[in-house]
């Protein structure tokens, strides 16, 4: 017996009211957009058009048809086995920030910000959806020549970035701020999606899991369907000791950024980085909770700046 009809576009109420991707995905308009989507796409079991999600290739055609549907781009492609991010979840990191900035009344004042992307990777989607969302301005980094090259080519091929995404090669792994911040620079606010694993092997033994528990065979060298090379998937102590790092180097850029964020994919590291935040006295600390499916996240967000410090970058720099 065939399996009850279920909407493909029921509302994902986990995902942030001005998120684009609330609906689900409109398929026949994703393929006017990108003709090349409809190879991929097939009847569900419920009689819907879906796609199948565990292909590299199809996950980076929904992607690009994505991008050029709702983000104004003309090109997007990215180098083979680079990490192809899921666009409904990144774009939430963006609008649980405009919010953020809003409650501390940034946005009646001002409604373009400048903003500095850490791991801006080959997609370089974080600066895509602030730019087109928002007409906002970014600094994007990252460790990798290779997609920092990527990067540029998507900025320079879209009329639609032109003159609003600069890109910057960190020279030093060692580091996350020093050297790409500059003694002028000044951000509204700083994203980064850290590296979730500590090592190559605990990042294949993940991706084998995963594949296991969603009825697939893994294999010995299982493919991710959103790709990811070692430097996007993993660093030596992972995502704990990354941010830890990151907390202790924002120290040193305490005036040069209002907010400092980052992701936390794990519930467990969450409070031993808050005992760490702690003790660098921030003046402001946050937890912002996200969702997206079974999926639960949540950004990380502090300031050193006082109130007096505040007062005096909204009058200067939001006015």
């Amino acid at each position: 017996m065939p399996k009850k009809n279920r909407d493909s576009r029921e509302v994902k109420t986990q995902l942030h009211p001005r998120n684009k991707h609330r609906h689900g995905y409109d398929f026949e308009h994703l393929v006017q957009a990108y003709p090349k989507l409809k190879r991929y796409l097939h009847i569900n079991a419920y009689q819907n058009t879906s796609l199948d999600f565990f292909d590299p290739s199809a996950v980076k055609a929904l992607n690009t048809s994505l991008l050029i549907t709702h983000y104004k781009l003309d090109y997007w492609d990215i180098p083979d086995g680079y990490l192809c991010p899921a666009v409904p979840g990144r774009a939430d990191y963006i609008h649980h920030l405009a919010d953020l900035l809003h409650e501390e009344g940034a946005t009646k004042k001002k409604s373009k910000f400048h903003y500095l992307d850490i791991g801006t990777g080959a997609n370089c989607i974080y600066p895509i959806i602030g730019v087109s969302d928002y007409r906002w301005t970014v600094v994007g980094t990252d460790i990798d020549i290779v997609a920092v090259k990527s990067a540029r080519k998507i900025v320079s091929s879209n009329e639609a970035l032109a003159g609003q995404i600069e890109l910057r090669l960190q020279d030093n792994s060692a580091h996350i701020f020093s050297g790409v911040i500059h003694d002028s620079d000044y951000f509204d606010f700083c994203v980064c999606n850290p590296p979730f694993h500590e090592s190559a092997t605990a990042a294949s033994t993940a991706a084998k899991r995963k594949l296991k528990n969603l009825g697939q065979k893994p294999g010995d060298n299982p493919v991710l369907n959103f790709g990811g090379n070692n430097k996007e998937l993993w660093c030596e102590g992972g995502e704990l000791t990354f941010i830890s790092k990151m907390i202790e180097e924002s120290v040193l850029f305490s005036t040069s950024c209002f907010w400092f964020t980052t992701l936390v994919s794990k519930h467990e590291h969450l409070d031993p980085l808050l005992k760490i935040l702690e003790s660098k006295n921030p003046t402001m600390a946050k937890t912002i909770p996200m969702g997206q499916g079974n999926k639960k996240s949540r950004i990380l967000a502090w300031t050193f700046l006082s109130e007096k410090q505040q007062q005096l970058w909204a009058d200067t720099r939001w006015t």
